[in-house]
């Protein structure tokens, strides 16, 4: 991506002051073999390339005073409410010295895997960009995972997946961290729980139901007559 920026003769809290007041927004540009410059740039056209994924993370070309040169966004700094952005740090790349950003990550093929084609999932995504170290020359837009793979209960590590050619992961201490998790939906637990339920309640049922019908049937049969006792014999 292109964009173009101008000098800055002035500095200072009031300077910049003025200058987003007629929509321009104070930046500077560091790095590399240069001293650091002062720079403006157009507020609206900063604005705007700022909403592109590729603007956070993709080397950019900025136009300065005739000549081109290759530099990466570093910071922006918005204002609290306004939709204005206060202020803007590019570093300039150097082509033999590695650097180290934060990519965004895109999944794909979700919806094909069997964790939810057929088993119903939901697949939670827990990490959604990468810090990597890399040559200018490999840096990706961003890095892309195949989830067609996923099953039920399935756990997605970094070490499952492919980083491009020249790219390192920086994990900060977690050798290996988690990408991706497969959950089980709501409405999936609720089932299994019940079925678990009436299978347990069955034999439960069963038991119960036996004494309760040997019951009614001794209930049902008469009661046997007891003999009946033989008068005294007359006296004579």
């Amino acid at each position: 991506m292109k964009f173009v920026a101008f000098e800055r003769k002035s500095e200072g809290t009031g300077a910049s002051r003025r200058l987003r007041n007629v929509g321009k927004t104070p930046g500077i540009v560091y790095g590399g073999e240069g001293q650091p410059q002062l720079i403006e740039l157009d507020h609206n056209a900063l604005w705007h390339a700022l909403k592109k994924e590729a603007f956070h993370s993709s080397i950019l070309e900025m136009d300065l005073a005739g000549k081109t040169a290759k530099v990466l966004l570093r910071d922006v700094q918005y204002h609290p409410f306004r939709q204005q952005v206060q202020h803007v740090d590019f570093q300039r790349v150097d082509a033999n010295t590695r650097l180290h950003m934060r990519v965004p990550v895109h999944y794909k093929g979700a919806e094909e895997s069997e964790a939810v084609k057929l088993e119903h999932c939901l697949v939670n995504p827990v990490v959604n960009d990468l810090d990597i170290s890399c040559l200018p020359a490999d840096l990706p837009e961003f890095i892309e995972v195949d989830l067609s793979g996923l099953k039920k209960g399935m756990t997605l590590h970094l070490n499952d997946i492919k980083l491009p050619k020249g790219v390192k992961a920086v994990t900060h201490g977690k050798p290996n961290p988690v990408l991706v998790s497969v959950v089980t939906s709501a409405a999936e637990e609720s089932a299994e729980t019940a079925a678990e339920g009436a299978a347990a309640a069955a034999p439960a049922a069963d038991a119960k139901a036996a004494p309760a019908k040997g019951g009614k049937e001794a209930a049902a049969k008469p009661a046997a007559k007891a003999p009946a006792a033989k008068a005294p014999a007359a006296k004579k």
